[in-house]
C-alpha cells in the first residue's frame, strides 16, 4: 500500500514519540537491577504492552504495506521482551509464576488462537476487518489503563503519581497515530487513538489544575494501605513509606522500652544505697546503746 507524503510524515513521528515511550520504563528497571528487587512493580501492564505488539504486527503482516506499524511494534516487542526478562530475574516466586501464566495464556496462547481464528473464519478483507476490530478492543483497554491514576489524581489532588513529560509524550503518540490512520482512513488505527488522546487531554488538564498542591503523603497513604496489601500494582515510593511508618512506630517502643529499662536500672541502685544507710544506723545505735 502507498503512503502519501502527508501519512508518511504522521508515521514517521508516531515512530519516534512511541519509541521514547517504550523506553520510558528504563529507569525504573535499571533500578529493579541495581537493588535486585521488583520493590513491588506488576508486570501486567509489561505483559499487555507486548501481547498489543504482537497483535499490531499481525495486523500490518495481514493488511500488506503497513512498514510504519511493524517497524515500531517490533521495537515493542523486543524492549518489552528484555523488560519482562528482568522482571522474572529479580521477582519474587509467586509474582514469576504468575507473569509466566499470563505470558502462556496471553502470548502464545491467545496470540494462536487468534491466528487459528482469523484464518479459519475469514479471508482476504473479511480477514482485516476481524483481526482489526480485535486489535481495537484490546488497543481501547490498554488505553483506558490510565483510569486508575486519573481516579487517584482527583481523589488525592496530587500529580505526584502523573509525570507529566510522559503523560504529554503519550498524548503526542495518540495525535500522530490519530492523524496517520485518519490519513489513511484506516478505522481500526483511529479508534483506539481516539480514546488515547480522550484521556491524554485529560491527565494533561489535571496536571496543569494539581500541579501546585503540595504532596500530602501522611493522608493519602492510608487510603492505599489496603491496595498495597492486596495489589503489587502500586507506585514503590507508597510502599516503601508505608514500611517506614511500620518501622518506625516500633522503633519507638523499642525506645520508650529501653528508656523504661534504663530508669529502672538507675532506681534499683538507690534502693540498695538506702539499705545500706539503714543498716549502717542500726549498727551505730547498737554500739552507742551498748556504751
Amino acid at each position: 500500500m502507498s503512503h502519501s507524503p502527508l501519512s508518511f510524515l504522521f508515521g514517521v513521528l508516531g515512530n519516534v514519540a512511541s519509541f521514547v515511550c517504550f523506553l520510558a520504563p528504563l529507569p525504573t528497571f535499571y533500578r529493579v537491577c541495581k537493588k535486585k528487587s521488583t520493590e513491588g512493580f506488576q508486570s501486567v501492564p509489561y505483559v499487555a504492552a507486548l501481547f498489543s505488539a504482537m497483535l499490531w504486527i499481525f495486523y500490518a503482516y495481514v493488511k500488506t504495506g503497513e512498514t510504519l506499524l511493524i517497524t515500531i511494534n517490533s521495537f515493542g516487542c523486543v524492549i518489552e521482551t528484555i523488560y519482562l526478562a528482568i522482571f522474572l530475574t529479580y521477582c519474587p516466586k509467586k509474582a514469576r509464576m504468575s507473569t509466566l501464566r499470563m505470558i502462556v495464556l496471553f502470548n502464545f496462547g491467545g496470540f494462536c488462537t487468534i491466528v487459528l481464528l482469523t484464518h479459519l473464519l475469514a479471508k482476504g478483507a473479511g480477514r482485516v476487518k476481524l483481526l482489526g476490530w480485535i486489535c481495537v478492543v484490546f488497543a481501547t483497554s490498554v488505553f483506558a489503563a490510565p483510569l486508575s491514576i486519573i481516579r487517584v489524581v482527583i481523589r488525592t489532588k496530587s500529580v505526584e503519581f502523573l509525570p507529566f513529560p510522559l503523560s504529554m509524550l503519550l498524548l503526542l503518540s495518540a495525535i500522530m497515530w490519530l492523524l496517520y490512520g485518519i490519513s489513511l482512513k484506516d478505522i481500526y488505527v483511529t479508534l483506539p487513538n481516539v480514546v488515547g488522546l480522550t484521556f491524554g487531554v485529560i491527565q494533561i488538564v489535571l496536571y496543569m489544575m494539581y500541579r501546585n498542591n503540595k504532596t500530602l503523603k501522611n493522608e493519602k497513604l492510608p487510603e492505599h494501605k489496603g491496595d498495597i496489601d492486596n495489589n503489587e500494582n502500586v507506585a514503590p515510593t507508597v510502599s516503601a513509606e508505608n514500611q517506614e511508618q511500620e518501622v518506625n512506630p516500633q522503633a519507638g517502643v523499642v525506645e520508650i522500652g529501653e528508656k523504661k529499662e534504663d530508669q529502672l536500672d538507675e532506681e534499683k541502685p538507690d534502693k540498695t544505697e538506702l539499705n545500706n544507710n539503714n543498716s549502717n544506723n542500726k549498727k551505730t545505735e547498737e554500739e552507742s546503746s551498748e556504751v
